[in-house]
């Protein structure tokens, strides 16, 4: 187990109220190293839920992985025996921790595509308040090519979750949700957050605040690992269509409105 990572009231109120905060040093060298090893073995072992998110004239390469903590030992050790849990646990202000799931992003040197501003929740099968998400580069990451957030979005609007690359609205139906804010044309209005990166740093953020990131120059690699944690008020939401990431054969155990108190979202 890896000594605790200072978790100020500060550095609390501050996710609180911003929806985002940067983790100076969370991960050590070791672990950063260990890290990478996940990354490079989930490239070459990617699931049946990994998918190309760049288009095909992209100069560079785009690519997506989802949920294989549980056969990539390096990814276990990190969500399970890192700094990582008593952090989430400090920031949700909760008494449990469940691991959600992982989250691999890997923009290869040149990749144009950009991530549309959006939110993780509406896309996602469960309900409530208490969650975060962590970013974690291994490569060093600037400030242009890295994950921007608006300030505060988290406090509660749900905003319609769309296709990236053909902006289609494939789970919640036309009209159900508020449709995003441009939120680049007002700056002023809607007040960014972003942080250049080391290997070693990190951000969290909740599943609700609103973020996007830019392409990478033809020097850089950025290579992102995405671990997500859910708190005590967290339920799972059944949906009628396919959530993303998808959790199949999950609405046979739990109940709409249960506990995520499920194998896959083990306790830590």
């Amino acid at each position: 187990m890896t000594s605790p990572y200072a978790v100020s009231p500060t550095l609390v109120a501050d996710y609180q109220r911003e929806g985002a905060v940067v983790l100076r040093g969370l991960l050590n060298p070791k672990q950063v190293d260990q890290l990478r090893q996940g990354i490079e073995h989930n490239l070459a072992h990617l699931s049946p839920l990994a998918q190309v998110a760049s288009q095909k004239d992209d100069p560079g390469h785009f690519v997506e992985d989802f949920c294989t903590w549980q056969d990539n030992p390096h990814y276990a050790a990190i969500l399970r025996d890192s700094a990582l849990p008593g952090v989430a646990r400090a920031l949700m202000q909760s008494q449990g921790v469940r691991i959600y799931h992982d989250h691999l992003l890997v923009k290869e040197p040149g990749t144009r595509q950009v991530t549309p501003w959006h939110q993780d929740q509406p896309y996602y099968n469960v309900s409530g308040r208490q969650n975060v998400s962590f970013w974690i580069p291994v490569d060093p990451v600037a400030e242009e090519s890295t994950l921007r957030f608006v300030a505060g979005s988290h406090e509660g609007t749900w905003y319609m979750p769309r296709t990236f690359r053909d902006n289609q609205a494939r789970w919640f139906a036309e009209g159900t949700l508020a449709e995003l804010p441009a939120i680049d044309a007002e700056p002023q209005r809607y007040r960014q957050l972003a942080w250049a990166l080391e290997p070693g740093d990190a951000v969290a953020f909740h599943m609700l605040t609103l973020h996007a990131s830019g392409g990478v120059c033809p020097s850089q690699r950025r290579r992102v690992f995405s671990a997500r944690y859910l708190g005590d008020d967290s339920r799972h939401a059944v949906r009628p269509w396919r959530t993303s990431p998808p959790f199949p054969g999950l609405d046979a155990r739990l109940a709409d409105g249960a506990l995520m108190d499920d194998p896959l979202f083990p306790l830590v």
